[in-house]
């Protein structure tokens, strides 16, 4: 049963084929059994999982229907969750009890999902292949000795393994496209203020959106349902009317304009992923899509201006972890200072470090024209690029990545590694839309591509990338790295 996707684990539940208690319980079996290879959760709840399942199902008894009623789920470790550890995969925060829910979390609960823990993630966010976590690094289903993708690996991982129906993630720069993609599952970032910030731990204020992880666009689109919508305690929510996402999933892509970027199918592009993703605009020309050819001329600027924008950010939501009211603190400091600077120094991982560095040199007196504002100016012109190309096409589409799941270990540049983000980051510096499916194989790890919208436009775009799964079945293949059994 811990195969199926929401879609169908709630028309079960919904039978009576079995209950929520008995599903709960094979997925916390399942994480057991494997969560010790994987090392996708940090913290798991089996007790008040189990606990709120018996709700659901009284609920369900008592005549209630909600989609994700008794579905099980897992949560970024990035989201507050009262009463339960909350720690941004980092040792600042290895003993915060968060005293409330993030907003994303009390949605959930509000539908009757069922919480089973806290998924591991790169230190605050920080990474993209969820190897700099003080929990240690995510291993793929489809490979034990690849990454999973970052900072929404544990996420991803959880869904892909069937530790999960689903998962929260976040994305700053292709946090939850880029582990979708290397694992093999369906990740939506929404647009900026589509979803509430309130309670997410903020890495960068101006790029962070939470989003899901699942194993089809469906049951994205169920999610984005209960997460999306107004939310008057985060100044940067969107007060735009939210859509029933699963009402348009099934219209039709006679006439659909689909922009293809030449910048995203240059030099680095792995021949194989570029075969793959070519095959699936292939599928999508069937469908009665036609193709063009697009310019966005700033792309190759957006991997330099968020190395700026993101640390910037950073360097200023991170100061408020000092050591004095939650978190680490160092031993016996001599002095205030002292433990300010020992605190922080112990607390933090060596790329959360670099990246304070960054943004704190990017936004003193003497730099602040040369970089950050220079920056902020090249993310409008990176705006303005799609805002052209969303004249002429409906959607623009691209691969997720420039290549398959990397092994663990192999990146040590962070240059190199700042650039596995290189077709995701300017979506996020724009504020649009993109989700990525899975689309084929390649050496027997999976191919992800990248669908990016205008503003709002969640709507369309996981239409688009259903109709897709409703034709081909690439989102149906699954790991075997942990054998068969399920």
């Amino acid at each position: 049963m811990i195969e199926k996707t929401v879609a169908e684990l709630s028309a079960a539940l919904a039978s009576g084929e079995f209950s929520s208690v008995e599903l709960t319980q094979a997925y916390l079996d399942h994480i057991e059994r494997h969560n010790a290879t994987l090392n996708a959760y940090i913290t798991v709840c089996a007790e008040s999982a189990l606990a709120q399942a018996r709700a659901a199902d009284a609920a369900r008894a008592a005549g209630a229907n909600n989609p994700l009623l008794g579905i099980p789920i897992a949560h970024k470790d990035i989201f507050c969750t009262e009463g339960v550890l909350t720690t941004c995969g980092s040792k600042m925060l290895h003993n915060f009890v968060s005293p409330y829910n993030a907003t994303v979390i009390e949605k959930f609960n509000a539908a009757g999902a069922v919480m089973l823990g806290k998924t591991n993630m790169d230190e605050f966010a920080m990474g993209s292949s969820n190897e700099t976590s003080y929990y240690g690094p995510v291993r793929n289903p489809w490979d034990l000795e690849r990454v999973p993708g970052g900072s929404s690996g544990g996420s991803a991982a959880a869904v892909a393994a069937d530790l999960c129906a689903m998962a929260t993630g976040t994305d700053t720069g292709g946090s939850i496209r880029q582990p979708a993609a290397f694992s093999g599952i369906t990740g939506l970032k929404p647009s900026y203020g589509r979803v509430s910030r309130w309670g997410m731990i903020a890495f960068a204020s101006s790029l962070d959106q939470a989003g899901t992880l699942s194993k089809s666009a469906e049951d994205s689109a169920l999610m984005l349902n209960v997460m999306a919508g107004l939310d008057m305690k985060d100044s940067t929510s969107a007060d735009k009317p939210v859509d029933d996402y699963a009402a348009t999933l099934n219209d039709s892509l006679q006439g659909l304009r689909i922009g293809i970027p030449r910048q995203h199918f240059a030099e680095g592009l792995s021949p194989e992923v570029e075969k793959a993703v070519r095959a699936a605009l292939g599928e999508y020309e069937k469908l009665g899509a036609t193709l063009k050819e697009i310019d966005l001329p700033n792309n190759h600027l957006s991997v330099s201006a968020y190395y700026v924008v993101a640390p910037a950010e950073a360097s200023a939501n991170l100061s408020r972890f000092d050591g004095v009211r939650y978190g680490y603190r160092c031993a016996d400091p001599v002095n205030l200072e002292d433990m300010y600077k020992r605190s922080r120094s112990e607390g933090f991982g060596d790329e959360v470090k670099r990246r304070i560095m960054i943004g704190t040199y990017a936004l003193s007196a003497g730099f602040y024209d040369a970089y950050y504002r220079k920056a902020q100016r090249i993310r409008r012109l990176i705006k303005d690029d799609f805002s052209r190309a969303f004249q002429e096409v409906d959607v623009v589409i691209g691969p997720t990545s420039p290549h398959t799941a990397f092994k663990l270990g192999a990146k040590t540049d962070p240059v190199a590694m700042y650039l596995e983000d290189i077709y995701t980051i300017a979506v996020n510096l724009a504020g649009l839309p993109g989700i990525s499916i899975p689309v084929g194989t390649a050496a027997g790890l999976p191919v992800g591509m990248q669908l990016v919208g205008p503003d709002f436009a969640e709507a369309k775009l996981l239409n688009i990338a259903h109709q897709f799964q409703c034709h081909t079945d690439w989102h149906r293949q699954k790991p075997g790295a942990l054998g068969k059994e399920a």
